[in-house]
């Protein structure tokens, strides 16, 4: 795999090798922490390049820690799906799976110690009430009627809501920090609140769970992190992080840095419009190929290699921006057309019969997988019939058509010989469906001997001998480039017909390929076994992307 870790010039990795240099850090721990309330997007893809590619580089360790402070909306199911796309991308993280329900005794505790330094109390306020008493931008907060509770009257009362003995929403344990600090992340934070539900590590152990503010800086700290490095909405977050680590006896002092996050055009990442598309059965799935999803983006037959090199080529800065999704595209075909084997494929097919061969003629080609690469060969049957492409075939010759194949003119199959056509048949709708032809002797791998070279050359599979495949062809999923960022609901802007399923004639080699193999499918474009549905029996190949960038899906 190509080495696309950032280099000095990213500042994340600047501000490291200072780091490393001055003595400040002995060796460098990072860490990537998602929520398992969802699948990774390409959002994640570009921090995880960030955080592992930052450990690699200066022979640290980046830990995977799950963010799992909100278990109603987590499953294993997320947790596995993104355990596998951290290693899909080429990562590993160092020892265990890490949680932060793994800290969650010691989270207690340190709530205890809050309460106890008169720092934390149990405020009673509904929901409603709370946001009234926490102000706007532009007003103060004001006090709750709770916050000068004693310690003795909190600590009892954090026990009960401990021992659940309280309903869900009836209080709250909040910091007592400033409700008049201009940062609204400073009005007296909630870091804890009831929530009696099954948790997927701990059980039923707890029925009161931390916020993730005070979670996240507490177990970098737990964890020897030494740059928390997280995207600009949790610039705001930072003070709050700092106090919790000043106020509290961690054995670490961790330091947040933020980068700006990814947004692509013609895309929407926010997990909660992702899952929407789920659950209005838009898509599939969190792994249809048309999701930002990097389980999708997998499935659609990315690979690896094109992502991170995408993450390399948007850089890492201070502020947000958008990406123009051409960009992953170029990454995309520009990995592919280096790497990918070549095989064809007919789609449209019209059925060519080369009367100078026998019936029964079969003869096995040998043809490269790649013209500069060595990714082997394969046999490819030459028979009597053949399919070629719709298109491939005019009634008649002009300019303009030159290179393809008409009566009186010849034309190249690829990998194979030169063919003359001679006539056709038309059905009742005046479809060309048969084209006559004879074969040129002695054109296997040569020009004629007659000095009449054929203008171009085309795709074919034998059409006694070729496998039919199901082809899922993938457009867009969104119509518009900033679907969320207009008046309404995204959902306006969703393709309708980004899937088209199709019939295609393949190689009888394709059959037997291995699920998420790769290919150009020559004159087609890049397409992918998928996979969980390809097999022998029914191969099934999605269209990764077009051979070269369709004007028509630009904006205008």
């Amino acid at each position: 795999m190509t080495d696309t870790t950032p280099n000095s010039h990213n500042f994340i990795a600047k501000i490291v090798q200072d780091d490393l240099a001055s003595g400040k850090v002995q060796s460098v721990v990072t860490r990537f922490p998602p929520e398992p309330n969802g699948y990774l997007h390409v959002g994640h893809a570009k921090s995880i390049c960030l955080n592992f590619g930052v450990a690699e580089q200066f022979d640290g360790q980046c830990n995977l820690r799950f963010d799992d402070t909100n278990p109603e909306k987590e499953s294993q199911e997320f947790i596995d799906a993104i355990k596998d796309d951290i290693t899909w991308l080429g990562f590993n993280w160092a020892g265990e799976v890490r949680y932060a329900s793994d800290y969650f005794d010691q989270l207690h505790q340190w709530a205890l110690h809050l309460i106890r330094e008169g720092k934390a109390y149990v405020c009673d306020l509904s929901p409603e009430q709370a946001r009234e008493y926490r102000g706007t931008l532009t007003e103060a907060g004001k006090n709750s009627p709770f916050r000068e509770r004693t310690v003795e009257e909190n600590l009892a009362l954090f026990e009960k809501m401990r021992a659940g003995e309280f309903n869900e929403g009836a209080c709250v344990l909040r910091a007592k920090i400033d409700m008049a600090s201009p940062n609204m992340n400073l009005r007296d934070p909630i870091i804890y609140r009831i929530r009696k539900v099954h948790h997927h590590q701990t059980g039923d152990k707890w029925c009161i769970y931390p916020t993730y503010d005070f979670t996240h800086g507490q177990s970098d700290a737990i964890e020897g992190i030494t740059h928390s490095v997280c995207t600009l909405e949790f610039e705001d977050h930072k003070p709050l992080y700092d106090w919790f680590i000043a106020n509290l006896p961690v054995p670490a002092q961790p330091r947040q840095y933020e980068f700006g996050r990814l947004n692509l055009d013609y895309t929407v990442t926010s997990k909660r419009k992702l899952k929407a598309l789920v659950d209005d059965q838009v898509v599939a799935g969190w792994n249809d190929p048309r999701m930002p999803t990097i389980a999708g983006m997998r499935r659609r037959g990315f690979t690896p290699r094109s992502v991170r090199n995408f993450c390399e080529m948007i850089g890492v800065t201070r502020s947000d921006g958008m990406v123009d999704v051409a960009m992953l595209e170029h990454a995309l075909r520009d990995d592919l057309n280096k790497h990918a084997p070549r095989a064809m494929c007919v789609i449209r097919p019209l059925k060519v019969e080369i009367e100078n061969l026998a019936a029964d003629h079969l003869e096995m080609l040998s043809a490269e997988y790649h013209h500069e690469l060595d990714l082997g060969s394969r046999e490819m049957p030459f028979t009597r019939e053949i399919y070629i492409d719709q298109d491939d075939f005019k009634e008649e010759y002009s300019k303009k058509f030159k290179k393809k194949f008409t009566p009186g003119k010849r034309i190249r199959l690829r990998h194979s010989y030169v063919i003359e056509a001679t006539s056709y048949e038309k059905d009742e709708a005046g479809n060309v469906v048969l084209v006559r032809a004879k074969l040129i002797e002695g054109t296997l791998g040569e020009n004629p001997a007659d000095g009449d070279n054929p203008k171009g050359v085309v795709h074919w599979v034998s059409a006694s001998h070729s496998v039919q495949a199901e082809l899922r062809l993938y457009e867009r999923l969104f119509n518009h480039p900033t679907p969320d960022k207009v008046d309404g609901d995204f959902m306006q802007f969703v393709n309708r017909d980004s899937l088209t399923v199709t019939t295609g004639w393949v190689e009888p080699a394709l059959a037997n390929v291995g699920a998420e193999s790769n290919f150009q499918f020559e004159r087609e474009g890049y397409f992918v076994a998928d996979r969980y549905d390809h097999s022998a029996d029914k191969p099934v190949f999605n269209l990764t992307i077009g051979l070269r960038e369709d004007k028509s899906l630009q904006a205008d």
